[in-house]
């Protein structure tokens, strides 16, 4: 039997970082059910202070999710990054980042594009005749494009 994962990150917030990898991966964020949310608060299971209003939707406050466009119907999608609130600001380097692959762009002009979204360059890097860019999200998690 094989497993699945989702990638889950940890962020102050996740819905507006969700957005912003959405647009930067061209995938979507996952709609929540309003009326859900409604009824678990009605029947006791959620309160209030649980949930936000985000571009006029009613969503719960800690957390938000994408996938790609092709799979946002699936029950359980091949891939997926849940953001998920935290406490604490990030302080130190992650120990996992992922890798956007450019399929052919330039990178220098998707890294202009990124900082003008948020993103933050960090570093370039090279092994053999391979480069990348390492850059941070608007939160300071690290990751490569190539």
């Amino acid at each position: 039997m094989g497993l699945n994962i989702q990638i889950a990150i940890d962020c102050r917030n996740p819905h507006e970082l969700a957005d912003w990898w959405a647009e930067t991966l061209d995938w979507a964020v996952e709609p929540q059910d309003a009326g859900f949310i409604r009824s678990m608060i009605e029947r006791g299971f959620a309160t209030e202070d649980q949930t936000k209003l985000h571009k006029g939707n009613l969503v719960w406050r800690d957390g938000a999710a994408i996938r790609p466009v092709e799979e946002l119907e699936a029950k359980a999608p091949a891939r997926r990054l849940l953001f998920q609130t935290v406490p604490e600001e990030k302080t130190i380097k992650n120990r996992v980042h992922w890798d956007v692959r450019l399929d052919g762009r330039d990178k220098d002009v998707v890294r202009a594009e990124l900082e003008a979204r948020g993103a933050t360059f960090l570093w370039t890097a090279n092994q053999g005749p391979h480069e990348w860019h390492t850059m941070a999200d608007p939160e300071g998690n690290e990751f490569c494009i190539s």
